[in-house]
């Protein structure tokens, strides 16, 4: 026994340790800007939080009648940071993404961000939590009477230190929790100061129980075999030893320690809200289940040597302060007592804190929000002083709840049975958590009606009786053994009441969950969210963008100033601006990203349920439909975390590290590769991590000097060229190389080019030997430069041959067929149009034309292949060669019944016109060739600094699998083949004259079947002159037009001489030839027009004949060229002497049309 003033004395001493330690902790986490390796051993330890004072007084109390069924509540937890460990990272990862900082926040967001269901688990937490409060109350007062007077006697405690010592020790818990757990109204920010205490407290514990332990078996026995051996002479050791508990209680225990680790509201906020980093995590995974392991080690003796020593008229709870008192050892009581003062301490604060949190964020806040909805105000308070008071009430009111059910419960009760009570309850929670992991169909009905439904069956079949109520609880083993019958788990005397609460609740809660899920579909936002929660499988939701919310900015920041403050809004603005790279005026209207960001900011403080509703209220301000507005928030909000895992996952998979830092210096944003690049541990992957402080870890660990570091952090800043840097002591070298953001700050890349810089010295050593090897192979190398030069000359001497054999057979061959055509067509005019001679002669044109456009088609070749054709690119019209194409191919769109549809365009691009021109016919061309019915379409796209010409048809189509093999030559499609005669050639020189302008030409299916080209030609710059479009046909006239037109034909071939003046004259024209300009001037006429070919004898052209005949008359008389070179040069050479120009073999249509124009001239100037 020890002085009362003494055991006071030394909880209040520790009481003030705990504040210190904890006001440290905050100064500390204030001072540093990331966190300490250190900062992961105190996460592990905090985790010990789970081991409360029914670890250290009620499982020694159990093993001494059970014996190793205590271990039981120990297992769950080992196996859930264990095996489970995937699914507490899962939690975790959801919490943070979400930025959900409570059980009851976590559920709500899962279902749609439900108020009722954040309600409900905030009950459930509640009523849990009360029983287990209590649990610590009581073994603080227990042991506080033992050791003042050796036995629980609370009146004479009570005379001794007041009637409310436990009131008074549940006002200094609470005093303590609200000092240090209600900083600020950001439940997400961590309590570095509160974490650091309890960590502290966890080896209090273990330190305390380990010498109470020690000194059993090493002070009263002489080591475990001595105290093994006085067991089995003790009835009741021997009875605890050998005492077999059921199987069905092991599972009972694991399951509901496995679901307590994770969702009592202490434990929920210290695993999940107070996690920083992955690192942590992987720390706990093996440290957390060691302490577990540690601190059970040692309670089945203390619980033996209890059970002898003081025989059964001691509470086996209390063995622990007992057996070291009754042995005269006072300084080992104190110190086992602070041990479980510690421990119950640790419970109460941490607990309370968390239950205050979930209270105003997910019961007291939405009942406020929405009164002051109802008295229109709701926007216009300060809530921020508030939320922090309601925390503290709330925390309060938490402590003085359990005080309560301490005050009323029986005094002898176990204080393992009450821990138990508290198990089942949260139990209820699970549920509608892991099925809501796994099932996407689960939605808020179903979680409302699981849970009430399973936390009504607590109620009246545990918690009433608990109070001294009505007992039904033998209700569950009947129900039970009906479910199940035959197994005896559920009834007779044997029966485990909890067992039987515990599996029907469940049950009801379960069936409750499915039944209500399937009742009715899942809203628009249960099933985003259960989305996010069961597996992401985000979709771009393209939909909301664009469309206006109504809100401004200074709506959304005035309304965030009343919550979070005005400093911690303006700071968090600012992050968003600069994150997005712009300004954002009050005036301006908040679009879905702002929207989105400030509900994540706001549900960090009020929770996520009463932040939607928050949000709501604003945009009903906004005059916005609420129902409209919440739907495309919860868009935005999934398209958003689309983009940035998707940004997250593009940036894991690059192999340079990449780390984008502010205008301060301090981290924003990296991936993975950046740290282990630098073999940086996992807190510098920290917002705001300084790059001196990352340049200091590569100095303090020996790959940079400081002198290194320094100016390595100098070259950084001021963005100078790539340099490399050394590190493992020159087993790897990073490239760094830095750039300067457009607003502020920089993005660094980190390069690993250590085999890089080792083929270079591999290289250099070799070249040391090379200059003995290159002079050994000089003479070869230049006899092979010199056969290679000779072999270019030929190959090169041989393609200009090529290019002139095309250029002259072509000229030979046209010839020919030039005056066949010429014949051809007098010969098919001079016959009766009905006439079958008139058919054959018909079909002689047509048999021509079509040897025409093969020759044609193969000199195309040819020459684009060769170089001779060289584009001359000037401003093209869009419009005029859209109505050129549309004048040229209406008449055969007509004729095979096609509706032929050509959307004009005032665009002008940036092409060769003549070219261009022909690419386009070329594609006309073959798409109404090849359809059959329906129509063709050609129109212009603008895309960007682009126009993208396209054709679509409704034609045969093209498959995928011969989308390139088409514009090969003579490759044509058995589907084509069957539709159209041809060779296969007109695409290859759409190809070839696409890729001469260097205007890509691309083809895809079209909607309902046919083809669409698209071909994309760059505009041509503002003001740029059109080039000059050459005069359109009129149309053919009657043949009356060209009677009496004096035409002069030049030629060196007599039988085309003879086919014009047989055409010609056919027309009614007065014509004259000749073989050359010196013959043709001594004809004693002065011609309306001249006809001249471009090559003609010894030399001499038509363009020069022209202009001597032209200097020979004295007047400009117009002219027409007919030439089978197809070339620029040519062209550009008959421009210059105002010159037409028409190409062999000659179409007798295009000549008639020009006569038509010239002889309406000449009557013109005559009238």
């Amino acid at each position: 026994m020890l002085p009362g003033w003494l055991i006071l004395l030394a909880a209040l001493l520790y009481i003030m340790l705990l504040f210190a330690v904890a006001s440290y902790g905050d100064r500390r986490a204030k001072r540093e800007l990331a966190p300490r390796s250190g900062r992961n051993f105190v996460y592990a330890l905090s985790l010990a939080v789970y081991c409360t004072s029914w670890t250290y007084f009620g499982g020694v109390g159990l093993a001494a009648t059970r014996g190793l069924e205590f271990l039981g509540i120990y297992i769950g937890p080992i196996l859930v940071f264990t095996v489970g460990m995937p699914v507490v990272r899962r939690i975790v990862s959801l919490a943070k993404s979400e930025k959900l900082t409570s059980a009851a926040d976590f559920l709500a967001a899962r279902y749609g961000k439900n108020p009722m269901v954040a309600g409900l688990v905030a009950l459930i937490s509640l009523a849990a939590a009360i029983p287990y409060i209590a649990l610590q109350l009581k073994a603080v007062s227990d042991s506080v009477a033992v050791m003042v007077g050796g036995t629980i006697d609370p009146p004479s405690v009570g005379a001794a230190f007041g009637v409310g010592l436990p009131l008074a020790v549940t006002l200094a818990l609470a005093s303590f929790a609200i000092v240090f757990g209600t900083r600020h109204t950001d439940a997400t920010e961590h309590q570095d100061g509160l974490i650091l205490a309890i960590a502290m407290e966890s080896v209090v514990k273990l330190v305390a129980f380990g010498s109470v332990g020690l000194f059993v078996l090493f002070v009263l026995y002489n080591g475990p075999a001595d105290l093994l051996a006085a067991a089995r002479e003790n009835a009741a050791a021997a009875a605890a030893l050998t005492y077999e508990t059921p199987i069905s209680r092991w599972v009972l225990l694991t399951v509901l320690s496995a679901f307590a680790i994770l969702l009592l509201p202490r434990q929920f906020h210290v695993t999940v809200v107070e996690n920083r980093t992955e690192g942590e995590l992987s720390l706990a995974r093996f440290l957390f289940p060691a302490y577990l392991i540690a601190i059970n080690l040692l309670v089945l003796p203390v619980a033996i040597g209890g059970a002898i020593t003081l025989g059964p008229g001691v509470d086996p709870d209390l063995y622990v302060l007992q057996l070291p008192l009754t042995q005269g050892q006072p300084l080992i009581s104190l110190v086992t007592f602070l041990g479980g003062f510690s421990a119950a301490t640790a419970m109460v604060i941490v607990a309370s804190v968390a239950l205050a949190i979930m209270l105003s964020n997910d019961i007291v806040n939405p009942i406020l929000l929405r009164r002051r909805m109802i008295a229109g105000g709701a926007h216009r308070q300060d809530f921020y002083s508030l939320l922090l008071n309601i925390r503290r009430a709330s925390i309060l009111g938490v402590m003085l709840l359990g005080y309560a059910y301490y005050r009323h419960i029986d005094s002898d009760r176990g204080l393992f049975s009450i821990g138990l009570l508290a198990f089942a309850a949260i139990a209820q929670v699970a549920p509608a958590l892991f099925i809501g992991l796994v099932w996407r169909t689960a939605n808020a009905r179903g979680a409302i009606l699981g849970l009430s439904l399973g936390f009504l069956t607590w109620v009246y079949l545990l918690f009433v009786p608990s109070l001294g109520g009505p007992d039904h609880s033998a209700i569950a083993g009947e129900v039970m053994n009906f479910i199940i019958p035959g197994t005896g788990l559920f009834v007779g005397p044997d029966a485990d009441i909890l067992l039987n609460v515990t599996c029907l609740s469940l049950l009801i809660n379960v069936a409750g969950l499915v039944l209500g899920s399937l009742s009715r579909q899942a809203r628009p936002l249960e099933r985003i969210q259960s989305g996010i929660f069961v597996k992401r499988q985000a979709r771009w939701q393209s939909s909301a963008r664009g469309i206006g919310t109504g809100v401004s900015v200074g709506m959304l920041r005035e309304t965030l100033n009343g919550y979070l403050g005005a400093e911690r809004t303006a700071r968090s603005f600012a992050t968003f601006e600069r994150n997005a790279g712009r300004r954002m005026g009050d005036d301006e209207q908040a679009d879905m990203a702002l929207i989105h960001f400030s509900e994540q900011l706001l549900g960090s403080a009020i929770g996520s349920s009463s932040a939607r509703l928050v949000l709501s209220l604003v945009l009903q301000r906004a005059e916005a439909a609420s129902g409209d507005a919440a739907f495309l928030l919860d868009q935005a909000s999934e398209a958003l975390q689309y983009n940035q895992g998707l940004l997250q996952t593009a940036l894991a998979q690059i192999d340079q590290g990449i780390a984008v830092f502010d205008a301060s210096n301090r981290l924003t944003v990296w991936n993975k590769r950046f740290r282990a690049l630098l073999n940086l541990p996992e807190e510098v992957g920290q917002v705001g991590y300084p790059l001196i402080n990352i340049m200091g870890r590569l100095s303090s660990r020996g790959d940079l000097t400081g002198d290194e570091a320094r100016e390595a952090l100098r070259r950084l800043r001021a963005h100078e060229s790539a340099f490399p840097m050394v590190l493992d002591k020159g087993r790897r070298i990073i490239e760094v190389q830095s750039r300067a953001m457009p607003e502020a700050g920089m993005v660094v890349t980190f390069t690993d080019v250590t085999q890089r810089v080792e083929a270079d010295l591999a290289l250099k050593q070799a070249n040391e030997t090379l200059e003995q090897r290159v002079a050994a192979r000089t003479a070869e190398l230049t006899e092979v430069n010199k056969a290679l030069r000779v072999a270019r000359a030929a190959a090169d001497e041989a393609n200009i041959g090529k290019t002139r054999f095309f250029a002259a057979a072509g000229h030979d061959i046209l010839q020919p067929l030039n005056a066949a055509r010429l014949y051809a067509t007098a010969l098919g005019e001079r016959m009766p149009a009905d006439g079958e001679d008139r058919a054959f002669a018909e079909k002689i044109d047509s048999a021509l034309q079509s040897v025409e456009d093969i020759l044609g088609a193969v000199l195309d070749i040819s020459r684009l292949d060769a170089g001779a054709m060289k584009p001359h690119f000037t401003a093209v019209n869009l419009g005029d060669m859209l109505r050129r194409v549309e004048t040229d191919f209406r008449p055969l769109a007509d004729e095979r019944g096609l509706k032929f549809t050509v959307v004009r365009s005032s665009l002008k691009v940036r092409s060769d016109a003549h070219a261009l021109r022909r690419l386009v016919q070329n594609l006309v061309s073959n798409a109404i060739k090849y359809t059959i019915s329906g129509k063709v379409l050609v129109g212009v796209r603008r895309h960007g600094d682009h126009a993208v010409i396209e054709v679509h048809d409704t034609g045969i189509g093209i498959p995928a699998s011969k989308a390139e093999s088409v514009f090969k030559e003579f490759t044509r499609l058995d589907e084509g083949a069957r539709a159209a005669q041809g060779l296969g050639l007109g695409l290859s020189i759409v190809d070839r004259l696409a890729r001469m302008l260097e205007h890509p030409v691309a083809l895809s299916p079209a909607p309902g079947g046919g083809t669409v080209f698209r071909l994309t030609v760059p505009l041509a710059d503002a003001g740029a002159e059109t080039a000059p479009q050459a005069a359109k046909p009129t149309g053919r006239l009657p043949g009356q037009a060209i009677a009496g037109l004096k035409v002069l034909c030049i030629d060196n071939e007599e039988a085309i001489l003879e086919g014009m003046r047989v055409l010609l004259g056919g027309w009614g024209a007065d014509v004259h030839v000749a073989r050359s300009a010196e013959t043709a001037g001594a004809i004693d006429i002065v011609p309306d027009v001249i006809i001249a070919d471009y090559h003609l004898d010894n030399g001499g052209s038509g363009v020069r004949a022209v202009v001597a005949l032209r200097e020979h008359y004295q007047r400009h008389v117009p002219a027409l060229l007919l030439t089978a070179d197809r070339t620029q040069d040519v062209r550009d050479l008959a421009e210059e002497e105002d010159i037409v120009v028409q190409h062999k073999p000659l179409k007798p249509a295009l000549l008639r049309a020009f006569l038509n124009q010239i002889a309406i001239f000449h009557r013109a100037a005559a009238e």
